[in-house]
């Protein structure tokens, strides 16, 4: 937290600086960036404004437009030939509503479910740990899936094999960027895991807090579908910070999406918002759009339960090869409209965790150096 400068900006200059700023109301936030606890610095070099702003969740893909707005509306006032805009990102910790005890260098669990198997609830788990990545945040995934871990093949790490240095922690893989770990790493390609609900539940917290996790902005946890031992377990052992519900429009999917929200909202875990996959279908010739699996489902859900519908995925072919291949979307087609609404989806979920999460001020360093 920085101090204040012994030299102050007279106060008109002052005044009205800081009125520019808070007129730009950070979309996501809700509040104009004063307020939002976002500027870090503000100095005058001569006839240059230095300004330094803080987000508390990744967006750098938006950082562009953000200096360009400022710069343009700073630059009005008399005194200001420049302005020099940094932004740095520091993502506050957050716990959630449980009790459990915090996982040693990670921020924020992000729990990735689903009522059902099928409406890709993996998919989007691990474009959404990269889209994360994208824009800005140190990122980690945990396979919660036990009896079907599919993260490692996605990832493009199949054949990675955690070793323990130490003899207590494992190491995680590293996959484009995210750290990454799975009992597909530990159980051979073709061998089942043959466990009863408890002995499963107990492989998830073993693979938790065993695992040496780098410093991490965000774990997305990749939970397996359904409403059972495991997902009860991790609402118990790991702090989770938020849930994203995964489902796609049709009405089975979506009923088996609201048990998952029930279960969550019983626990006392907060749901950030909802994804609906396999929303649409645009023909690749003419650019027809057709819902195969019915509309407004994830809609419908997100306005019962009072949550955001945080994006909306096509059917996509493209989406299901780059899995297989180890490439996902957001890495496969970095400026790709996919990983678009990965990315935005990925700046929702952080934003909503900022905001739930405790409020930390940000000291501004105000000073004159003329």
């Amino acid at each position: 937290m920085l101090t204040e400068h012994n030299y102050r900006l007279e106060e008109p200059l002052k005044s009205a600086v800081l009125s520019v700023l808070e007129a730009h109301v950070e979309p996501l936030l809700g509040k104009g960036l004063v307020s939002a606890g976002m500027v870090q610095k503000l100095a005058l070099n001569g006839r240059r404004l230095e300004l330094g702003l803080v987000y508390p969740y990744p967006c750098q893909s938006t950082y562009k437009d953000t200096v360009m707005t400022l710069t343009k509306a700073l630059a009005k006032l008399d005194v200001i030939d420049e302005v020099e805009c940094e932004i740095d990102l520091q993502v506050p910790a957050n716990a959630g509503n449980t009790n459990a005890a915090p996982i040693p260098n990670v921020k924020n669990v992000i729990a990735v479910a689903s009522g059902k198997g099928g409406v890709g609830k993996s998919t989007t788990a691990v474009n959404l740990a990269l889209a994360l990545a994208a824009e800005g945040a140190s990122v980690g995934i945990l396979d919660a899936d036990i009896y079907g871990p599919s993260v490692p093949l996605m990832l493009g790490v199949p054949d990675f094999k955690p070793v323990s240095p130490d003899g207590k922690m494992m190491t995680a893989a590293n996959a484009h960027g995210i750290a990454a770990q799975s009992i597909g790493f530990i159980l051979d390609d073709e061998q089942a895991a043959v466990w009863r609900g408890p002995m499963a539940a107990g492989a998830l917290v073993q693979l938790v807090n065993e695992t040496s996790w780098p410093k991490l902005d965000y774990l997305v946890v990749d939970m397996p579908p359904g409403t059972g031992d495991i997902q009860l377990t991790l609402s118990q052992k790991v702090p989770v910070s938020g849930a994203v519900v995964v489902t796609t429009p049709q009405d089975i999917a979506t009923l088996d999406a609201k048990k998952g929200i029930s279960l969550f909202n019983k626990v006392n875990i907060p749901v950030i918002g909802i994804v609906e996959n396999m929303s649409f279908h645009l023909c690749p010739s003419c650019g027809h759009k057709e819902h195969p699996f019915g509309t407004l489902g994830g809609s419908k859900i997100a306005e019962r339960y009072h949550v955001p519908l945080l994006g909306a995925l096509p059917l996509n072919i493209a989406i299901r090869e780059g899995m297989d291949a180890g490439n996902p979307s957001v890495v496969a087609e970095p400026s790709g409209e996919i990983a678009a609404i990965y990315r935005e989806i990925a700046r929702k979920v952080g934003a909503s965790l900022a905001k739930t999460g405790p409020q930390t001020g940000v000291s501004i360093s105000i000073s004159d150096d003329e």
